[in-house]
């Protein structure tokens, strides 16, 4: 999976899992599964992160812990978005009109099915706050109706 590297990775696996609150152990995981890739292999197998990395885990981590996507739907999210990453550099480095809007058409279709899985998600999370909604104004009112009878 690509991602952008535009600065100096100088940071080894164990500093760059520190500075992205993660394990060593996180970030091979990650990059076994195509979800980073160092920004640079040096030999003897050592991996240097750069920022772009750091930026990527707390991405990731971001889309499990706050938006509650399992690693399959991270890596579709990911895909998106290097894609969409890779239209804006088109963008820009085209002023032609037929140009722009094949980038515009192409975004368009990166997009879409990246707005119907949070779409997706977020009516089940609305789905599952109802039922928490729900269980709880039931615990109040049982809780009323002991503390008015005893």
């Amino acid at each position: 999976m690509s991602q952008p590297t535009g600065e100096c990775a100088d940071l080894r696996i164990g500093e760059a899992a520190a500075r992205a609150g993660v394990s060593e152990r996180t970030l091979r995981y990650y990059e076994e599964l195509g979800l980073l890739c160092p920004a640079e292999h040096r030999p003897g197998g050592n991996r240097r992160y750069g920022e772009a990395e750091i930026e990527r885990v707390r991405r990731i981590r971001h889309l499990q812990e706050l938006v509650g996507l399992n690693l399959d739907e991270i890596r579709s999210v990911l895909a998106s978005e290097d894609r969409i990453g890779a239209l804006r550099a088109q963008w820009h480095s085209s002023e032609d009109h037929s140009s722009r809007t094949a980038v515009l058409r192409d975004a368009i279709a990166a997009t879409e099915p990246l707005l119907a899985q949070v779409t997706d998600r977020r009516q089940q999370l609305d789905a599952f706050l109802g039922e928490l909604q729900a269980r709880l104004e039931r615990y109040r009112t049982l809780l009323g109706e002991l503390e008015t009878t005893h």
